[in-house]
């Protein structure tokens, strides 16, 4: 396991972040690196140095094409050096930042574009018809951006850029925003309807990004492996530790997870540490870790979902020089509230509040719970966003008090360790990513054959949660249950449409009529132990 954070390494981690907007604190870490740190992508090696130039050239680029500070640009993509330069462009130019996950379907993705206002879309080849197609019924959409080789000849509805050539353009010089100004809008499912816009500062997400630095920083941790995407907002958030290192780093950037990818590039590059999910970590133990050199290898960090006590078991029987060290965060916290400190991670719990987060966890009548005590988990801080976009009554009803309330049921031991005990919301977590059940059941009852739909979680071994839908049909229908998860996975991404549909008589409800979701959670729990 590895040491807690030395008292030096400690005193030389810069002070709470204020008073800047990220881009500007990315130019000062550019300046102090010199080129010393390092990008290694699918073989190729870039250098800080290298990438600021790129950032630079492309925030011109964007400008000549149109892009005003405030302006929305929605990045998606897979991971790819391309993608934090885009980030980085664009936050240069003033502008908003909005990542979406590749695997939205069509009908997600024009949703954001619309919603947003975005006015241009960077992507790549592979999900460029998508992309056009989305951004041919979005308003304002004034052309796409196409990193990568694509047909000359391919007729689009909508102006097609190209990424190489505005990237030729002349270095831009910095237009500096005002820290509590937007750095990035991220789309999250709504238990109520579409998803929704947060809103993340540049103050929240350099927070953010600054604690998870605070309490996992280590001069000896010098490579770190990234499987996650970057366009979830755990992995924009461990793409900007780097503003705040105190010494220039390492980064391997994996295009998506495969566990033995994983396994061959933590071995090739002597991998001291790197951020996963729990669906990742067990996807890993189905592997023969046993057989690689991981003998540099000493901090996994989890987060996005639960990670079952077996895993951290497992992992502590076959690795035992590697800590597994818990977190917990939002999307409206802008990924953190609690972190385990270096060497002191607590199986069980996803650590103590992140530095400068309050967390309090409140009982149903409003009041503060005693430690040791359930409650809901509300959070405080720097981090917090500004709340959803164009949607002020959703904000209200988060932000309460001077705290977001997170939906999540948790406690505090006496010495600050948070445990996560339940979750509120009706949330499923497929291997790390949010998939709402009212998103699935709105597609569902889209079927001419459906008259309701109800949609859980139930336990998976590989993805941690698997998505169960039940429907009722309309009387004498002959659909059939594939068909069903056929339709829903022509309007769904690849992480919502549910892999099994039951067809059943009639959709439980509760007394005040509500569907009885606890008791069909609770059938396919049932179901799944017994197995």
């Amino acid at each position: 396991m590895t040491s807690q954070l030395s008292a030096d390494a400690t005193q030389a981690l810069p002070t709470e972040p204020t008073g800047s907007s990220l881009q500007l604190l990315a130019d000062l870490a550019w300046e102090r690196d010199a080129g010393r740190s390092e990008l290694y992508f699918e073989g190729v090696r870039w250098t800080s140095d290298q990438l600021a130039e790129r950032a630079r050239r492309l925030s011109g680029g964007l400008r000549e094409a149109g892009v005003a500070p405030g302006d929305r640009v929605v990045v998606c993509m897979a991971n790819c050096p391309e993608v934090s330069v885009t980030y980085h462009a664009i936050w240069r130019a003033g502008a908003v930042a909005t990542p979406v996950l590749f695997l939205l379907s069509e009908d997600e993705l024009r949703h954001v574009l619309t919603d947003s206002g975005a006015v241009l879309v960077v992507t790549t080849t592979e999900f460029l018809a998508k992309v056009v197609a989305a951004a041919a019924a979005a308003p304002g959409i004034r052309g796409v951006v196409v990193a990568g080789e694509r047909d000359a000849a391919a007729v689009s509805a909508v102006p097609l850029l190209d990424f190489a050539a505005l990237e030729s353009a002349e270095p831009a010089e910095l237009v500096d925003r005002d820290p509590a100004s937007l750095a990035a809008l991220l789309y999250t499912g709504g238990t109520t309807g579409r998803s929704k816009g947060v809103m993340i500062s540049h103050n929240a997400l350099s927070a953010s990004a600054w604690a998870a630095t605070a309490t996992s920083y280590d001069p000896v941790h010098r490579t770190a492996l990234l499987p996650l995407p970057l366009s979830h907002v755990y992995g924009l958030m461990v793409s900007v530790m780097s503003v705040h290192a105190p010494e220039p780093g390492v980064t391997v950037l994996m295009r998506w997870f495969d566990a033995a990818g994983w396994l061959q590039l933590a071995q090739q590059h002597q991998v001291n540490a790197s951020p996963l999910v729990p669906s990742m970590l067990q996807m890993l133990l189905q592997q023969p870790i046993e057989d690689y050199d991981l003998s540099a290898l000493t901090r996994l960090n989890s987060g996005a979902a639960p990670l079952p006590r077996q895993v951290i078991d497992d992992f502590g029987r076959r690795l035992p020089r590697v800590e597994i060290a818990e977190g917990y965060g939002c999307t409206e916290s802008a990924a953190i509230i609690a972190t385990s400190p270096l060497g002191q991670a607590r199986p069980g719990s996803v650590g103590k509040p992140a530095p400068g987060v309050r967390v309090r966890i409140e009982l149903p009548d409003g009041s503060e719970a005693p430690t040791g005590h359930e409650g809901e988990i509300c959070v405080a801080g720097p981090v917090v966003m500004s709340g959803y976009w164009n949607a002020p009554e959703e904000t209200e009803k988060a932000v309460r008090g001077g705290y977001l309330h997170t939906g999540d049921v948790g406690r505090l031991d006496a010495d600050g360790y948070l445990y996560i005990v339940d979750r509120i919301k009706d949330l499923i977590i497929r291997g790390g990513y949010n998939v709402y059940p009212r998103d699935v059941e709105d597609v569902l009852v889209q079927h001419p054959d459906v008259v309701s739909a109800a949609v859980v979680g139930k336990p998976d071994e590989k993805y941690g949660e698997e998505v169960v839908a039940f429907v009722q049909l309309v009387q004498g229908s002959e659909v059939t249950s594939d068909q069903l998860v056929a339709f829903a996975r022509q309007h769904l991404s690849a992480v919502k449409y549910p892999r099994e549909v039951r067809i059943v008589d009639a959709i439980p409800l509760t007394s005040v009529l509500k569907t009885d979701r606890k008791r069909l959670r609770a059938q396919v729990a049932a179901e799944a132990s017994t197995r």
